[in-house]
């Protein structure tokens, strides 16, 4: 699967909206964000060891909780898998281009319905601009 077909499919899901969030292509329902472009960094890479890191575009999404997280890694599809950084966190990475399309979709579904479960984020109030003296 190709990052533009992940894209797609995402931000043809209902209520959906698309923005940056640290530096990084981002999908949004009520606030939340649930699917979004994640990069291997240089650390993340040589965690790695001698074993090959995954290649080409990487997306992280939103999962119902750890246990869910365990039970997606434990049924080893195609181009999913964790980092260290992602210890504790509910979410997978996905390497797109080993992946399945259907499987891409569905976990891309399911971040989805996790993020609108949620109570919708109130937007930021811009901070106030220091007075001059």
């Amino acid at each position: 699967m190709k990052l533009d077909d992940a894209a797609a499919f995402a931000a043809g899901l209902p209520d959906v909206t698309a923005d940056l969030r640290w530096g990084k292509r981002t999908w949004f329902v009520n606030g939340h964000g649930f699917v979004w472009v994640r990069p291997l960094g240089k650390t993340d890479i040589e965690r790695f060891g001698d074993d090959k890191p995954p290649t080409g575009d990487i997306i992280g999404v939103i999962v119902d909780g750890l246990d869910a997280k365990d039970a997606l890694l434990a049924m080893e599809l195609p181009g999913f898998f964790t980092i260290e950084h992602f210890k504790g966190y509910a979410a997978v990475l996905i390497a797109l281009r080993a992946a399945r399309a259907k499987d891409v979709r569905a976990t891309i579904r399911d971040g989805w319905t996790v993020a609108a479960r949620r109570k919708p984020k109130k937007p930021k109030k811009p901070k106030p601009k220091p007075k001059r003296r």
